[in-house]
């Protein structure tokens, strides 16, 4: 997809003040209305490229390659039944939240303050409270330290160093992560696919499909406080957690996705000074006209092949691998079941490269090895660069005179903000080991998906004009994401007085 701005979206007026009182708006909660603008032709539906590959970059994260595997090692691919039904709601999830930011062009934080105020200010603070912790690239750490025998912290710094230093220096940050994290994902999808076709059999694959359709497997030993909340935390990994489906809206602004051409991109810090105006709110198109109602059609197509292809289908595919090279580990050393019961999670990941050097060489270990800490890598890019622009975003648009900055300003004092709090915490933080580190974030997620299930179901059904509501079936799913998220982690904390695993 082409992502340039037209000539039209530099000078289009970005709303400094009201519109004139003879132009077309829409209006949407208390806030400032949206003018009327034409919506952009939409792109082929079929492409490679474009803002899901975000999304693809941190559902194919921890999650599918460290949490995952790790419990099937524990319980067997019957588990997996779960991590179906996470993707699953995740795709839909990414679809209405793509309704909003594709229709406005403002990001979902903007549409929750249109529905009341202190709901956004409620995830400004969640996205604070859960990203402070570097869970993606401390896991990534330690595969790193077995392979060069380097400290997990030590490591992970300078991972959280060296990505403030890209985004600060890039001209446009959206255009750097779209080409970095694609060259990642294609590298780790055929990598992992080669390496569990050498390690696994045709039985490690055929269980580990049959296994997602277990519904209702939950052996005794899961449902227990030791393992039922990592169990939680797993599905909230199961493909992007926490907030950053929130952030995707942000990238498919960015990306200039639907109305989101009319709005600017955001720069490296090196770069703020080109930055254009940022409108003080989005802008709407003319649902009453058909052609602009074919347009909108044309755009829905191309987000659900991106929701059902490369998003649904690409995070699929790494976590059978994964899971097809967990149970060849299971196969090779029996005992390593007993060792993680006992706690020893970290010992997941060296089992999983045994199993991998067992196909013919300790090569392959480390290179599996290898794949894990630029996973790590590949989240924290994302998760970072996601929280800034989120935070930057409520920052810019809802305290007052924050305006006297530019947004690309705002941006780089978030993102190194949180770099400073994830090295804290890596040094002297209350986490026991990066496996400690990560099952928190992934609790901490959990809630945070599901009051945006609650908020998406407000914003689209109450701040978006009839013809482009979403339909009932999919308030249904949404509804029922709401209830499967909180749902669990209520059981979690009134069954077993446990909130973190």
């Amino acid at each position: 997809m082409d992502t340039s701005k037209p000539p039209a979206a530099a000078t289009a007026p970005p709303g400094a003040g009201q519109p004139s009182t003879d132009e077309r708006v829409w209006k949407a909660g208390r806030l400032e209305p949206m003018p009327i603008r034409k919506l952009p032709d939409a792109p082929p539906s079929v492409h490679l490229l474009g803002p899901t590959v975000f999304l693809v970059a941190l559902g194919v994260g921890m999650g599918e390659s460290y949490m995952w595997p790790r419990l099937v090692l524990l319980f067997g691919p019957e588990i997996r039944w779960l991590f179906l039904i996470g993707v699953t709601l995740q795709a839909v999830v990414m679809l209405e939240m793509a309704r909003y930011a594709m229709a406005t062009g403002e990001s979902i934080f903007t549409g929750a303050a249109r529905v009341f105020k202190p709901l956004m200010w409620f995830f400004f603070a969640v996205a604070v409270l859960v990203y402070i912790w570097p869970g993606h690239l401390s896991a990534g750490a330690a595969a790193f330290e077995e392979i060069t025998g380097i400290p997990w912290t030590v490591t992970a710094v300078a991972g959280l160093i060296l990505v403030g230093v890209v985004f600060s220096l890039a001209k446009v940050i959206y255009n750097v992560l779209e080409n970095v994290l694609s060259l990642l994902i294609g590298t780790l999808v055929l990598g992992t696919a080669v390496v569990a076709a050498m390690v696994g059999s045709w039985g490690d694959v055929v269980d580990t499909i049959t296994g997602m359709f277990a519904f209702g497997y939950l052996p005794p030993e899961a449902m227990s406080a030791a393992w039922f909340p990592v169990i939680v935390g797993a599905c909230a990994f199961a493909g992007p957690s926490g907030m950053q489906q929130m952030w995707y809206t942000l990238h498919l602004r960015d990306s200039g996705a639907g109305m989101g051409v009319h709005i600017p991109r955001i720069r490296g810090l090196r770069h703020a000074g080109e930055e254009e105006a940022m409108p003080s709110r989005g802008f709407m198109f003319d649902t009453d006209d058909p052609a602009e109602m074919a347009k909108w059609k044309g755009w829905r197509r191309w987000v659900t092949f991106d929701a059902l292809l490369l998003f649904w289908g690409v995070t699929m595919l790494v976590t059978i691998s994964f899971t097809v090279i967990a149970q060849a580990a299971v196969r090779q050393n029996p005992a390593v079941r007993e060792v993680i019961r006992n706690e020893d999670r970290e010992v997941a990941l060296t089992a999983m490269a045994d199993a991998v050097s067992s196909a013919g060489s300790s090569v392959l270990g480390v290179i599996f090895l290898g794949f894990i800490a630029l996973i790590g890598l590949n989240a924290t890019l994302g998760l970072f660069d996601s929280f800034s622009r989120g935070q930057a975003d409520m920052t810019y648009n809802f305290v007052p005179g924050a305006k006297k900055l530019k947004m690309s300003h705002l941006y780089a004092a978030f993102l190194w903000g949180v770099i400073v709090f994830g090295i804290l915490i890596l040094l002297f933080g209350p986490a026991d080991g990066p496996s400690g580190i990560l099952d928190t974030l992934a609790f901490l997620s959990t809630f945070a998906m599901g009051a945006y299930c609650v908020t998406l179901l407000l914003v689209n059904n109450r701040m978006l004009p009839k013809p482009i509501r979403p339909r009932w079936w999919t308030n249904v799913i949404i509804g029922a994401g709401a209830v499967f998220y909180l749902g669990m982690l209520l059981y979690s904390l009134f069954a077993y007085g446990v909130v973190v695993g």
